[in-house]
């Protein structure tokens, strides 16, 4: 049933990937699932966006390339995200677009963003994000990953 606290493990379970926002106080909590490492974290972008613009009927104006360095699971998925807020915050874009692919030595990703005053706002701008009961990684059905956002 939606709203139950198994939903995430369900949805695994089933071999799909998705995420959803969970209440946290005064911030935001971002859990994320994917068949692989890759597809959970490309899910964690998509909440994080999720949460701020409602993205679904945009089309992305240009594409970014980016490669963030081989590190530990979290620290990638720390990164990812404020890279993210940084795109935000700097050039007012948003990902409607997200591909990741591991590469030798790193994380390759291709953002099809758009701008962000051609989204409709939903949300919170969100200014970072926190280590604080951050968690990644695989489990039996699949990746899985929870962050809180500070907004």
């Amino acid at each position: 049933m939606v709203g139950d606290t198994n939903d995430a493990g369900m949805a695994q379970l089933r071999g799909t990937s998705g995420h959803r926002l969970v209440p946290h106080t005064a911030d935001l909590r971002i859990e994320a699932w994917g068949a692989s490492r890759e597809q959970c974290l490309v899910e964690a972008v998509l909440g994080l966006v999720g949460s701020l613009a409602d993205v679904s009927t945009a089309r992305p104006t240009a594409v970014q390339q980016i490669r963030l360095a081989e590190a530990s699971d979290e620290e990638l998925l720390v990164t990812l995200l404020d890279e993210v807020v940084y795109r935000l915050e700097v050039h007012g874009q948003v990902p409607v677009d997200v591909e990741a692919d591991t590469t030798d030595g790193g994380l390759d990703l291709r953002l099809g963003v758009a701008d962000l005053a051609d989204v409709e706002i939903i949300g919170a701008a969100p200014k970072g994000i926190s280590w604080h009961g951050l968690h990644i990684g695989p489990g039996p059905y699949g990746w899985s990953c929870a962050v809180t956002v500070d907004v």
